[in-house]
């Protein structure tokens, strides 16, 4: 990559690739993956792996994953990167497969550092000069089990549900703007008949796909099949770890082929067993967690516990859509706030009746309603 950047330096006034957004998904190693790039008017650009990585690319690096992303023949390739920046065919040759051999490397190690190993610029999604969001968490719905937790649910701001046509146009919107990460969310996203019509809406789209639930429905194989063949791509399962159902159905999902996270609330309630929660867990070889505390009283004890899910194995996320109470606001590692950092911004929230919120919880700004007010208005 350092050949990559000094040609970038060299030649800075070459004219850029058209502006855009190009998606890929194919099958490597048995895996699927999806990539997405954002080409900016300066010929940069941001390169997305499963919605997940995300990577900063200067101007000749963004040119060789716009023809990755194309399926351009390498001859091709090469013979275009060495007219526009003026280098040899075997200089623009060697540095396009370089490029191949690190993003192909990235896909098939998921847990790969790119800044370590490949000389990659990593950047944290909330510090990239975004055009629009890398995620759209959308509410389904507000209802939720007849005996759910009320704590699981957002404030219930509205009372009218989106029909199916209209998430539909709320995606179309998303994948026109640029998204490719859409998390279906509630209440209770399950409780919506329409959902796996949703998800295969969003995979024809091209984007990636998760769902949060307490995966109580999931128990059923044929609607948990369904979800899968309809292109859902990961799961945040909100366990209820003295529910012996909720423990039966992760099992059953995490011998299934999707990326599992799941969603650990604290509380007075199961703070005791927290510990041996965390070691189940680990035995079923969970490798990603959302942990988060219902009190903040019970901070000392969050902190140890996050130590000791890092002790295990078990990476923390804390990007993610979570249940929210407006009496008990969530409690995020090192933030004195309720809303993380990246709201707003990385992602945005969509109410059950398609107003946009900068995150779930966070009430008080409406930044506009998704079929009512234009795209650009609504992120300015």
């Amino acid at each position: 990559m350092k050949i990559i950047n000094r040609l970038a330096d060299r030649f800075a006034k070459v004219q850029p690739l058209p502006v855009g957004v190009y998606h890929k998904q194919d099958i490597q190693d048995d895996k699927p993956y999806r990539v997405h790039l954002r080409l900016k008017g300066d010929g940069s650009g941001i390169f997305i792996l499963n919605a997940s990585t995300v990577l900063q690319l200067n101007t000749t690096a963004a040119e060789y994953a716009y023809h990755f992303i194309r399926g351009t023949e390498p001859d091709e390739a090469v013979k275009q990167i060495a007219a526009r920046y003026r280098v040899s065919k075997e200089v623009a040759h060697q540095d396009y497969q370089d490029f191949m051999e690190k993003i192909e490397t990235l896909i098939s190690t998921p847990d790969l550092d790119p800044v370590s190993f490949l000389d990659f610029e990593r950047v944290a999604p909330h510090s990239a000069d975004l055009t629009s969001p890398l995620r759209l968490d959308c509410a389904l719905t507000y209802r939720l089990r007849a005996d759910s937790n009320a704590e699981y649910a957002p404030a219930k701001r509205v009372e009218r549900e989106l029909t199916t046509d209209e998430w539909r146009t709320v995606l179309d919107t998303a994948w026109q703007a640029g998204i490719p990460h859409i998390t279906f969310t509630g209440g209770e996203a399950t409780l919506r008949d329409d959902l796996p019509d949703l998800i295969a809406h969003a995979e024809k789209n091209g984007q990636v796909c998760g769902l949060l639930t307490d995966g109580l429905r999931l128990a059923d194989k044929n609607y948990l099949d369904l979800l899968l063949q309809t292109g859902l791509d990961h799961l945040l399962f909100l366990l209820q770890p003295e529910n012996d159902k909720s423990w039966d159905v992760l099992e059953k999902v995490m011998s299934e082929d999707i990326f599992v996270t799941v969603h650990l609330t604290l509380s007075e309630n199961n703070i005791k067993n927290a510990e041996e929660t965390l070691e189940r867990l680990a035995k079923l070889e969970l490798k990603s967690l959302s942990l988060t505390s219902s009190d903040a009283s019970l901070r000392d004890t969050y902190d140890s516990l996050r130590d000791k899910a890092a002790a295990l194995g078990l990476t923390l996320k804390f990007d993610l859509p979570v249940p929210y109470s407006v009496s008990n606001p969530v409690v995020y590692e090192a933030q004195e706030s309720a809303t993380p950092e990246g709201a707003g911004k990385a992602w945005l929230y969509v109410e059950p009746d398609g107003d946009v919120l900068p995150s779930q919880g966070n009430s008080g700004k409406v930044l506009g309603n998704l079929l009512r007010d234009e795209w650009k208005t609504i992120y300015s």
